[in-house]
């Protein structure tokens, strides 16, 4: 009887187990299915609203019963007074965190263009947060360009350079009326860089013929895998000049005051040094814009948020459930064996 208990036990998780991995799959493919709604949504954070509550939580945990209900008693009146005045000016946040191929452009130029429906140029600001070691031109100059859309509608722009903003990164920010850096930030880079490596001797090595059929004498300069030549070399030199010299152009329209030969010479500077260049107008971080301006703006952070469809979260439920699954076991094994 207890083996028969046993068993049926066994056999009823088995089932669960079962009819659960096929209730997941059949959400997933009914979610791939679907029809596809809208991809994505423009998200509004009220940074003033959490800076405000973080004084009072800071406040009404320091200060002394008295001297807090005088304060709380003052706050409710300026509060009531400042509810009875005109709308203040609005300062709009962007975040832009760039990778190698510049992809969150897609997410800039939404938001960009939420900003531009609602912006009232007189009076509104733009402060977009910059992080970026540079990546593509093409993707790049194109995420400049949605900023270069801001000014072109006089609305003031700034630039904060907490971490990095180097080659396309910089190409970003120059855009702006004024850039701020931390201290620490690394700023500059302008220059063009391209590496490809080539497998030719491998392939003679181990007997392996390539056929490249080209049209065009330039269509294939540098090639992965065929004998390069010095002339195609030639013209892919010529090719990162022209760039190199675009890159310069750029930077100069944007900033004039530039000794552009003596700072385009690829090298990057912390924001100090940078500042003494003139690549950067003034060292503070991000985090001081904010407090300098939360008493005369209202700020609101904008963030354009992909959609994600039911597949997508499970997925990422999944991936983080076996990377904890597997920082657990690392953590086991560590006690095991000190």
């Amino acid at each position: 009887m207890e083996f028969l208990y046993e068993y049926g036990l066994f056999f009823a998780k088995t089932l669960t187990f079962v009819i659960a991995v096929a209730a997941i799959v059949g959400i997933i493919v009914a979610s791939a299915v679907k029809p596809k709604t809208k991809k994505g949504e423009i998200e509004i954070t009220d940074l003033s609203e959490q800076l405000a509550d973080l004084k009072e939580d800071f406040i009404s945990n320091t200060l002394p019963k008295k001297a807090l209900k005088a304060y709380q008693k003052k706050h409710k009146a300026d509060a009531k007074k400042s509810a009875d005045e005109a709308p203040r000016a609005r300062l709009y946040v962007i975040d832009f965190n760039g990778s190698m191929d510049a992809h969150e452009v897609d997410s800039l130029r939404e938001e960009i263009t939420a900003i531009l429906m609602i912006a009232d140029p007189q009076q509104d600001k733009v402060l977009v947060r910059l992080e970026s070691g540079g990546g593509v031109v093409h993707g790049y100059g194109l995420a400049a360009s949605q900023l270069q859309r801001l000014k072109d509608a006089d609305i003031h722009l700034t630039a904060a350079i907490d971490k990095v903003a180097a080659s396309g990164g910089y190409m970003m920010a120059c855009v702006a009326h004024q850039i701020v850096a931390a201290p620490f930030a690394i700023v500059g880079s302008i220059g063009v860089i391209a590496q490809i490596p080539n497998f030719n001797k491998i392939l003679k090595k181990n007997d392996v013929d390539l056929e490249l059929i080209t049209a065009g004498e330039y269509k294939r300069t540098l090639t992965l895998f065929g004998e390069n030549t010095d002339k195609g070399r030639e013209k892919f030199k010529q090719e990162i000049e022209q760039t190199h010299g675009l890159f310069k152009s750029f930077v100069s329209a944007q900033r004039p005051s530039l000794d552009i030969d003596s700072v385009a010479t690829g090298e990057h500077w912390f924001a100090t040094q940078a500042m003494e260049k003139g690549l950067v107008d003034s060292i503070a971080t991000s985090d001081d814009l904010l407090l300098q301006q939360y008493t005369e703006r209202q700020i609101f952070k904008v963030k354009y948020k992909i959609k994600k469809n039911l597949s997508d979260k499970l997925a990422i439920g999944l991936s983080s459930s076996i990377s904890q699954v597997g920082v657990a076991l690392m953590s086991r094994f560590k006690g095991l064996n000190p």
